[in-house]
């Protein structure tokens, strides 16, 4: 049997004596909602109008450590882990999702050649070992290709899944600093008091930022790791070296540790490309009410603010980040960490901010007992929508694609067929860069039995990455035009780099239909340039 996900053992163990006190309780029988989904008493009864977001980041992860999700396993040949890879986005188009999460850097090693790290054994079975080509630089090309952002993802202070850093390729950083490295829970940490630790990580990031073109800088929840018992990190000599003289407690040194990494990258990122987003995904509870007030109504064994020193409150008042997507991975109405609770929580605490709140939303609960809820098909798709309730919350990112891919209960034919029915676009960030992308000239429409042809011309490389299509319908009545909605999207197509002329063909109208069609060219951070519309076409 495959071993549980790295990412998840922690949240798991932390929070095993609650699940299983209520293994036992009974689903709660609900009343219909949007799309299909039910609530229970004492759960929020959502808008049950079904909703076509123009914006809404759509994406999920791809984990790569242990090979939760890609490669599949180790030592593929090139042309299987490209197709792997490629199998993912095509399904990923095909629900209309529009970003990639992936795991560039699982544990201290890299999918990438690097000058910080030895290529991954996910990747050929052995640590350092070339793979033969730039993995990194075939996933960026691939993903834009087809109109989606690729969030490069670090596990920053994680340096092995073992705890004998002598199996560590020799050229190994940990190995030729071991002073840097802390033994924990069977695993092997780089320790983030450590100063020439601490700056090691921003620089190995940073190189990612210079030499790819991603679209965001990713940290999850993996920062001091989640605790095993009673055992403290072992950190003291480098408290009492770097931070005793300043904090009078250990653990204020700890948080003050991750905050300044999570400052410092934030400022960095944008000295070198101002583009390039820096989002978190820190874990769902930042603090429960019974230990600060201000924190939400949860009674989690573990917290990011005590157990991890995430400190996600002040990476939000201080717009440290672009985007915050906190791992919410529990059921409407769970006790200990109810989902519609938190979601509101999180809400409040982005309402002051400009940072944008998706939510990580844990699909590989789907259909398990693991806690109520989840075998109900409906749970997902209640979060979802109760998420469409708070403006705040733009998005989501799933966990992981390999569990999408199942389709639990179905659930990922209902996220194409009706959550995700149209395409949208990412969300905006106003205080980022912007391109006034340029207006389009347009060719008379052209029309085949098989459908209606759109032609037009645009300079290339000016900044324009993909156009935006929208078609409205009439019978013969004046055309209202609502370009605020996803529902007269048509479709969103990425622009091909070397060509000035591009074309589309709409195979789904009918004949004696009457239809107006628009286009907007897009900027890489996703803002739109005016419309322009073609002449009024009646389909023969």
């Amino acid at each position: 049997m495959r071993s549980l996900p790295a990412r998840l053992m922690g949240k798991l163990m932390s929070l095993s004596a609650l699940l299983c006190a209520l293994l036992a309780l009974s689903l709660v029988p609900g009343t219909a909602s949007i799309y299909g989904a039910t609530s229970g008493p004492g759960i929020p009864q959502v808008n049950t109008t079904p909703l076509a977001p123009k914006r809404q980041l759509r994406a999920a992860w791809l984990a790569t450590v242990q090979n939760i999700d890609w490669p599949s396993k180790p030592g593929l040949p090139i042309d299987t882990q490209k197709q792997e890879y490629t199998a993912h986005l095509d399904e990923m188009q095909q629900m209309n999702m529009n970003a990639i999460v992936v795991q560039v850097r699982p544990t201290a090693d890299a999918f990438y050649p690097s000058r910080y790290a030895p290529w991954s054994a996910y990747l050929t079975g052995t640590q350092g070992q070339d793979p033969g080509y730039d993995p990194l630089a075939f996933m960026v090309n691939e993903t834009h290709r087809r109109g989606m952002e690729f969030h490069a993802w670090f596990n920053p202070y994680r340096v092995s899944m073992q705890g004998d850093i002598n199996q560590l390729v020799a050229n190994h950083p940990a190995r030729l600093n071991p002073d840097w490295v802390v033994s924990y829970g069977g695993k092997l940490y780089y320790n983030p008091g450590v100063p020439a630790a601490r700056q090691y990580v921003e620089d190995s990031i940073l190189e990612v930022v210079r030499n790819y073109d991603i679209d965001a800088v990713h940290l999850d929840d993996y920062f001091y790791p989640y605790k095993v018992g009673n055992q403290d990190f072992p950190d003291d000599a480098a408290y009492q070296r770097y931070g005793s003289g300043s904090f009078a407690k250990k653990d204020d040194w700890r948080r003050a540790n991750i905050n300044l990494l999570v400052y410092e990258l934030s400022t960095r990122i944008k000295q070198i490309k101002s583009f390039v987003k820096f989002g978190i995904s820190p874990f769902g509870v930042w603090r429960n009410k019974v230990a600060d007030p201000t924190g939400s109504d949860t009674a989690a064994t573990q917290t990011s603010y005590d157990d991890l020193y995430a400190d996600a409150r002040t990476w939000i008042r201080n717009n440290w980040l672009d985007y915050i997507a906190p791992q919410i991975y529990w059921s409407i109405g769970f006790t200990p960490a109810a989902y519609d609770k938190l979601i509101a929580w999180w809400a409040n605490e982005v309402s002051r901010s400009r940072i944008q709140l998706y939510i990580g939303q844990g699909v590989y609960k789907i259909g398990t007992s693991e806690t109520t809820g989840w075998q109900s098909p409906n749970e997902m798709p209640n979060q979802l929508a109760l998420n469409l309730q708070y403006p705040q919350v733009q998005g989501s990112i799933f966990f992981s694609l390999s569990s999408l891919h199942a389709n639990p209960l179905g659930f990922k034919d209902r996220l194409s067929s009706t959550i995700y029915h149209t395409p949208a676009l990412v969300p905006t960030m106003s205080w980022l860069p912007r391109t006034n992308p340029r207006s389009l000239t347009l060719q008379p429409l052209e029309q085949s039995t098989q459908g209606i042809i759109l032609h037009w011309s645009d300079a290339p490389y000016n900044g324009t990455i993909a156009y935006v299509i929208y078609r409205f319908s009439s019978n013969g009545a004046t055309q209202a035009t609502d370009f605020n909605t996803g529902t007269n999207i048509l479709t969103i197509l990425p622009k091909l780099q070397n060509n000035y002329q591009h074309a589309f063909m709409d195979t789904s109208i009918q004949a004696g239909g009457n239809y107006t069609y628009y286009i907007t060219p897009v900027d890489r951070l996703h803002n739109e340039g005016a419309p322009v519309r073609w002449q009024p076409v009646t389909q023969r």
